[in-house]
């Protein structure tokens, strides 16, 4: 069926291509459901803000009235762009033609390198190959370090003459904002005057392993441990198919990362990227690994688990209030932001802006 869907986008978008590309016509496309602030946000208000160009946004719909304006106008849009940045694979590239003058480029959603991505994973070929046929398409893919390059390469089955070391934008509104005492009170639901530990677990690759994942810790006893101090939030990743959140918790499950980055004090994760920003910001981070041997297993990392995660990990949800008021010293912390991170100068929307947009039209 979604090949289906594919061929007939295809099909829009070729008859459209007769129509001439507008010099100043820029497109976000987001096949990864975004947030506020996320990168091809914040570029996309970047760009506005410096004038002179027609900035879309495309979200791959939900609807069919969605995907009725998506094969009408929004094929439309994106044959007679001069710009597309995207935040994830979209499958339909690697059926379309685009104009020589298109430039097309690859932001992606996370920063760095954590958990293997892309090609550098077990997938189906028939995916394998249209990811590779819409690497194909890419102009350039962006990273937020020169150290993660060849990963990147790898996962996208690119050259690594198309990476751009050129920061995230995510990460600019993040550093802009991180010194802003309203974030604390910006989590509805949430007391202002306590800290707030965020757990945001990510997804696992069966629907067995989601539906089980907050089951085997007793939030009670952490509630207990931590004090009256603390309160604890959780938020699940869009692909955890979850029995429910516990009592005695926050659920900010549908609230933008971004703003819950900026608002919280410590992060208890497992393999999620989300540390990345965490680390970024300077902020305790601490890894709950109750299952690391199997997701080892199953996912795999860049760099040996242990010995790279800025923070303690640790296996059993009664070492957690231990691990949060005493993080102690990470020696890897420093070493960990900076194979990730080449900037943390809030400055990447204008260094993307400047190599990709205003470069070509030179």
């Amino acid at each position: 069926m979604k090949n289906f869907f594919y061929r007939i986008f295809a099909l829009f978008f070729r008859f459209y291509r007769i129509l001439p590309v507008k010099e100043n016509r820029i497109t976000m496309l987001a096949p990864h459901p975004g947030s506020l602030h996320d990168s091809l946000s914040e570029l996309k208000e970047y760009i506005e803000n410096k004038g002179g160009y027609e900035v879309n946004k495309i979200e791959v719909p939900s609807s069919a009235a969605g995907f009725i304006k998506f094969f009408l106008l929004d094929s439309r849009i994106l044959a007679t762009s001069r710009f597309i940045f995207l935040n994830d694979n979209f499958m339909p590239l690697a059926d379309l033609d685009f104009s020589e003058k298109t430039v097309i480029t690859q932001l992606w959603h996370g920063e760095g390198a954590f958990k293997k991505f892309g090609l550098a994973t077990d997938i189906p070929d028939d995916i394998k190959q249209r990811v590779k046929k819409s690497s194909e398409k890419l102009t350039y893919i962006v990273t937020t370090s020169a150290a993660v390059a060849d990963i990147y390469a790898e996962a996208f089955g690119a050259d690594k003459s198309k990476i751009l070391p050129l920061g995230s934008p995510r990460c600019d509104y993040l550093i802009r904002n991180k010194e802003n005492e309203k974030n604390k009170e910006s989590v509805k639901g949430t007391n202002p005057g306590k800290k707030k530990i965020l757990y945001a677990p990510t997804f696992r690759d069966d629907r067995e392993s989601d539906s089980a994942l907050l089951g085997g810790t007793d939030f009670e006893y952490l509630k207990n441990e931590l004090g009256e101090s603390y309160e604890i939030l959780i938020k699940l990743h869009p692909r955890i198919h979850s029995s429910g959140i516990p009592e005695g918790v926050i659920d900010v499950t549908g609230l933008d990362i971004n703003e819950l980055t900026l608002a919280c004090d410590t992060l208890i994760t497992d393999y999620s990227s989300v540390c990345m920003n965490f680390a970024l910001l300077k902020k305790p981070c601490v890894f709950y690994a109750f299952d690391l041997e199997k997701y080892e297993k199953d996912r795999s990392f860049y760099k040996d688990y242990r010995s790279y995660v800025p923070g303690p990990v640790v296996t059993d949800y009664r070492q957690l209030p231990e691990a949060i008021k005493n993080p102690g010293e990470n020696p890897g912390y420093e070493e960990f932001i900076e194979f990730n991170f080449d900037y943390t100068d809030a400055g990447s929307s204008g260094r993307i802006f400047d190599r990709i947009i205003r470069a070509s039209q030179e």
